[in-house]
């Protein structure tokens, strides 16, 4: 029991005028259908599959309209101001919840796996739905799973016998009022904060644009990347009998156009059970597989990477590396390559096409310089970041505070 339960669950602690229920006492689970549901097969009805709720806001989402014929064997039914409860995994943590509105003719169908739930004459659906959005709810709720991996859900009894705070009519509907405008009001916190991240997102790429294809650049000489970088065609085969250890550095380890690395493998060299390329430090290890990734990694020491990247050891000194690291993230470097796209395949680049990308090379001079001013970029977008993913992580636990505010009389 979380410590939120075991607060809602002692009725001293509830305001004058409440008192604690069961869910189940208050509400009817998972209704029949009337015995007299008289409906013709073409007439258009809401169906709402779990596609159509949206985890995020608690809504029905993207309601379809369907014959009733199609509907009415088969499918979970439900009436106007039932709530629906995903009752299968994960979709019952990610907030696959919400209350039917809209319904044409006030009926609907939906996917089986949604437990519905119909408030009866002391309460009202909002104040269902929002007992059971809380995450200490749904947290709750997995102990509780019953079925194989994979495909567990949460039985009904565990939602009826729910210890729910009941305040009057009236009170209910002044907090669920209150919670309503709260709600939207984090959901337009959210949207505008991951709207910020998407935006910090294409900076980057644009500074990359601006410095190897604007007005500047035009005036650069160009030298095809087959003269700058040189092929490193060094392989470990588990036949060569390899041993030691080694770092391994895959695709899934780079981060997509900063080139930062956010992981790795250790491994021992005789237990290999397929051939990994070599790279060395100051090598340039690129992703030629979905290279619209822009999976580029400058290696910081030796290791092995996988079969779907390419190692290249740079003509020149480390800035210089550092350099075409960055050309070969930018947008400019993908226009400029040609793609192998093969039916059945992902699209990739190869050695013959990436030799022939030609590279805008300047003077060392000013080689160094972009260099350094793409490190400066980098370093203030990681501080935007930061401050971005600060508010992202704020706003992601404000629902919960303000859940547990009206449930526990605070609000």
């Amino acid at each position: 029991m979380t410590h939120l339960q075991s607060e809602i669950s002692n009725p001293q602690s509830l305001p004058p005028g409440w008192r604690l229920v069961r869910l189940g006492e208050v509400c009817e689970f998972n209704p029949r259908r009337p015995r007299a549901f008289l409906r013709n097969d073409n007439a258009p009805t809401t169906f709402v599959p779990m596609s159509a709720i949206d985890g995020q806001t608690g809504t029905i989402a993207t309601p379809e309209l369907r014959p009733y014929g199609e509907l009415k064997r088969g499918y979970t039914y439900f009436g106007e101001g039932d709530v629906l409860f995903a009752k299968i995994t994960p979709c019952m943590q990610n907030g696959k919840h919400a209350i039917a509105r809209a319904l044409t003719d006030g009926v609907g169908f939906g996917s089986t796996e949604f437990h519905v739930i119909r408030a009866e004459a002391e309460i009202i659906p909002e104040w269902t739905h929002f007992f059971i959005r809380q995450p200490c709810i749904l947290q709750a709720a997995t102990a509780y799973f019953y079925g194989a991996v994979g495909q567990q859900r949460v039985p009904e009894d565990y939602l009826a016998t729910l210890d729910m705070p009941l305040p009057p009519l009236p009170e209910q509907r002044r907090i669920a009022a209150i919670l309503t405008k709260q709600m939207e009001n984090v959901e337009r916190a959210r949207a505008a904060a991951e709207a910020q991240r998407d935006a910090s997102a294409r900076v980057l790429p644009a500074q990359l644009s601006e410095i190897f294809d604007g007005p500047e650049a035009e005036a650069w000489p160009t030298s095809r990347l087959g003269d700058l970088l040189i092929p490193r065609r060094e392989i470990v085969h588990p036949s060569d009998n390899p041993s030691g250890p080694a770092t391994f550095v895959g695709l899934e380890h780079v981060e997509s156009t900063t080139g930062h690395r956010i992981g790795s493998l250790s491994l021992e060299m005789s237990e290999l059970t397929g051939r990994k390329p070599r790279f060395a430090k100051g090598d340039i290890v690129y992703g030629y597989l979905r290279p619209y990734l822009n999976k580029v990694w400058l290696a910081e020491f030796d290791g092995l990477c996988s079969v779907d990247q390419f190692a290249y050891q740079v003509r020149g000194d480390t800035l210089d590396a550092e350099y075409l690291a960055w050309f070969m993230r930018s947008p400019v470097y993908l226009r400029r390559s040609s793609v192998v796209t093969t039916t059945g395949q992902l699209p990739r680049i190869g050695v013959d096409e990436i030799a022939a990308v030609e590279s805008p090379f300047p003077r060392k001079r000013d080689r160094h310089a972009i260099a350094r001013r793409i490190r400066c970029c980098l370093e203030a977008l990681a501080l935007m970041r930061s401050g971005i993913e600060g508010t992202i992580n704020a706003v992601r636990h404000l629902p919960a505070a303000l859940l547990r505010e009206a449930f526990t009389g605070r609000l």
